[in-house]
């Protein structure tokens, strides 16, 4: 045990400062699921993931990816794919050329804001992935999606919890969705001046806040939610 007092407490910290440092462990997708389902007779798997579904303005986007799994070095091609949240924009963008490269089909689905307040948050994510399915070609005889079920589909599918930090199809679609709300994020900017949709793409920050209490809501703003619900 160390001593108290003032002598105590630096000799933990020289103690500390010795101490050799762990790396921050963040998860690696891979594509286990994929082989997995591979081995039980599917080939088209397609990868879902949402962006934008706790923002206060803007679209949900939603992106599905089919990766080609017979490809021999396709781990290799995708190494740096992750969650996009793990992910600078820089990379979230190179990574973005990359997968539209290698897969087979990308889809994306966008939902706008007066739909989400119309139906709700969670129906208007399944209502995008499922337009995001729809542009897929050729069609997908699976489905690994990250976190929601789509109970509307017949495609057999997984819901993994997390699945964008552990699957590579999901992660993939994961960096599309996310690079393509952003880029319509910037285009809502140059509309609608003043709010800093370029800067926080439409999320909870402080200076949006503040530029609702001077400017008040948009017509991109998700009336639905606080606090422009109170403002209405």
């Amino acid at each position: 045990m160390f001593p108290c007092g003032t002598r105590g407490i630096a000799q933990i910290a020289i103690y500390r400062l010795r101490m050799p440092k762990i790396p921050c462990f963040r998860a690696k997708p891979s594509l286990a699921e994929e082989m997995a389902l591979c081995a039980q007779g599917y080939r088209l798997i397609a990868g879902l993931d949402e962006a934008g579904r706790g923002a206060w303005a803007g679209p949900v986007v939603a992106a599905a990816v089919i990766l080609p799994l017979d490809r021999p070095r396709l781990a290799e091609e995708l190494l740096g794919v992750r969650d996009s949240k793990q992910l600078t924009p820089g990379k979230r963008e190179r990574l973005y050329r990359v997968i539209e490269g290698v897969a087979l089909s990308v889809g994306l689905g966008i939902v706008p804001p007066d739909a989400i307040d119309e139906i709700g948050i969670v129906p208007a994510t399944r209502l995008a992935m499922r337009e995001a399915i729809a542009q897929l070609s050729p069609v997908p005889d699976f489905l690994l999606v990250d976190f929601l079920r789509l109970p509307a589909l017949a495609i057999p599918q997984k819901s993994i919890t997390g699945g964008d930090a552990l699957c590579l199809s999901i992660a993939a679609a994961s960096i599309v969705a996310k690079v393509r709300r952003d880029r319509l994020m910037v285009e809502l900017d140059a509309c609608y001046p003043g709010y800093g949709f370029a800067r926080h793409k439409g999320y909870g920050t402080q200076e949006h806040r503040q530029a609702l209490a001077r400017l008040g809501p948009s017509p991109v703003h998700r009336l639905s939610f606080a606090p422009m619900k109170e403002m209405v």
